[in-house]
């Protein structure tokens, strides 16, 4: 049998501590979404009301089939940062019309709607999802154009906003703008490059220059509504192709032009599958708290997989990496899932070998961190981990099949790379609250520095200050404690999300779904050469 066998105790110690400390690292991670949930706050909220708006995520809500999930991208976007958490702006995955679009929503609350730095790397992030997984993207546009303060970082890489839609068109992606107010200065091209525009009665407003510039400019006098209104567009200019009342009635019309796409997933739904043998509840004592202690991969393997059934491949060799095969709602998958965290030549080539078969196999892959890296020492350099760690990574890199990666521990130095990091271009990575990813872990980034300091000192025949050593290698170490984090690494959009371990198996079946939207095909060679 290939059913996994289990040998966590939910009720003992370990797991009780481990538990309650993802307990809580997921209260902490609720009250910074609750921040992007709030918008610009009660006040903003509150005049948007009183304008007869619907609030960006009602607008989401109307706009997905009911009772649908809606899994949200990037939503920490900006944490850390002078800017709002969310970036002002919502991306995510739904249903329209029994088709899964890729969705991209201003909110109007933060600042009007206006664009920062993060807003932007959101939206070509989302973007950048639609376009490798050709889901269809839906844009609700409501905003004043750049934060004017910023736009020395928006306007040169903002130019890609534009070009993204214009590419998503020619190959075939639909694009559908929703204009429920501002959509000004360069925002206009958003309406403007998209397939299919709606615009709605006496709330769009679509121009390259609105009344003051164009006075400013040619001396004319103009309104709002002659400028750039939804009937002037509708009637005149015929940048609108659809004409709503209200946005409700935007929304409703927006389903029905993704009905009418005659769109089709490449891969049908491969229908109901068995759930997993063992309670999702216990993925939370999994991963104690301090990452030097090791834990056994196969138990959240065992916790996500359909019917907990993993044939592991290569079992007795490289065992400080898991490599196998299984199905998570029905998609077949390859696991590679770091066992002990430190990667040695057998774990490389391991890896490289399942890779390669896997991209003959057309099997997505699906990589869980816990890796401190590759093996350093004299015996492994001359052992050849350089080139076999090299073999790995020249797989990762040219693999065609597609990748997910969920960082459940340490990730750290070049073995993130070697798992599929963002870097690597997987479909979709996510974090767990327990993960930390780095170039090392803290007490060795400090310590390192602090040996090559001290030889710098006695090279030049100088006594070496203990006390400013000390004080030196605990402020290292909580800079980069700190900067491990997935708040911080999710802030600047190193993932999609943090994401309850509890909800890893929803998550990853929504992007398995979202992914079989496109072709699913492996390399066949052109790996590049193999250091042997």
């Amino acid at each position: 049998m290939t059913v996994l066998a289990s040998a966590l105790d939910p009720g003992g110690a370990d797991h009780t501590a481990h538990r309650e400390a993802m307990l809580g690292k997921l209260a902490e991670l609720e009250e910074e979404h609750a921040k992007a949930l709030a918008g610009g706050g009660e006040k903003y909220l509150q005049r948007h009301r009183e304008r007869g708006k619907l609030l960006v995520r009602e607008r989401i809500e109307l706009l997905l089939d009911p009772d649908t999930p809606f899994l949200e991208l990037s939503p920490l976007a900006g944490w850390g940062s002078d800017y709002p958490v969310g970036a002002s702006i919502v991306t995510g995955i739904g249903v329209i019309s029994g088709v899964e679009c890729l969705i991209s929503a201003n909110d109007p609350t933060v600042r009007g709607g206006a664009s920062n730095p993060w807003t932007l790397k959101k939206a070509l992030r989302a973007h950048e999802i639609a376009r490798v997984n050709r889901l269809p993207l839906v844009s609700l546009v409501e905003s004043g154009g750049a934060d004017l303060p910023s736009q020395k970082e928006i306007f040169i890489p903002g130019g890609a906003m534009f070009r993204d839609l214009t590419r998503l068109s020619a190959s075939g992606i639909p694009t559908i703008a929703v204009v429920f107010g501002n959509s000004t200065a360069g925002g206009a091209y958003i309406p403007g490059m998209s397939d299919h525009v709606i615009m709605v009665k006496e709330r769009s407003k679509v121009f390259l220059g609105g009344p003051p510039l164009v006075k400013m400019a040619t001396g004319e006098e103009s309104d709002d509504e002659s400028l750039g209104g939804a009937e002037m567009h509708a009637r005149t200019s015929g940048l609108a192709d659809y004409f709503a009342t209200d946005e409700p009635d935007a929304l409703r019309q927006a389903r029905r032009v993704v009905a009418r796409l005659n769109w089709r997933k490449a891969h049908p739904d491969p229908g109901p599958a068995e759930p997993p043998k063992y309670d999702a509840e216990e993925l939370l004592g999994i991963v104690p708290s301090d990452l030097k202690i090791p834990f056994d991969p196969r138990e959240v393997i065992a916790r996500i997989v359909d019917g907990s059934d993993f044939d592991e491949f290569k079992p007795l060799y490289g065992r400080s990496l898991a490599t196998g095969w299984a199905a998570l709602h029905g998609y077949p998958i390859g696991v590679l899932a770091n066992a002990q965290g430190v990667l040695f030549s057998e774990e490389s080539q391991k890896a490289a070998q399942f890779i390669q078969l896997a991209n003959q196999r057309d099997i997505p892959l699906l990589f869980l961190h816990n890796t401190t890296g590759y093996m350093v020492g004299r015996d492994y350099e001359q052992g050849g981990i350089i080139k076999h760690g090299a073999m790995m990574i020249n797989a990762v890199s040219n693999s065609r099949v597609p990748h997910l990666s969920v960082l459940i521990g340490a990730s750290y130095g070049a073995g993130h790379y070697g798992m599929c990091g963002r870097a690597y271009d997987p479909r979709f990575l996510f974090a767990w609250p327990s993960a930390k990813s780095a170039v090392m872990g803290p007490q060795q980034l400090a310590g390192v520095m602090s040996i090559v300091a001290r030889q710098s000192a006695a090279a030049k025949g100088q006594p070496y200050d203990e006390e400013a050593d000390a004080a030196l290698r605990a402020m290292v170490e909580q800079q980069i404690e700190s900067e491990s984090l997935p708040l911080f690494l999710s802030g600047r959009l190193y993932d999609d999300g943090v994401i309850d371990p509890r909800d890893t198996r929803t998550v990853l079946g929504l992007c398995l779904s979202a992914l079989h939207t496109a072709p699913v095909e492996g390399a066949r060679g052109g790996f590049g050469v193999f250091r042997m």
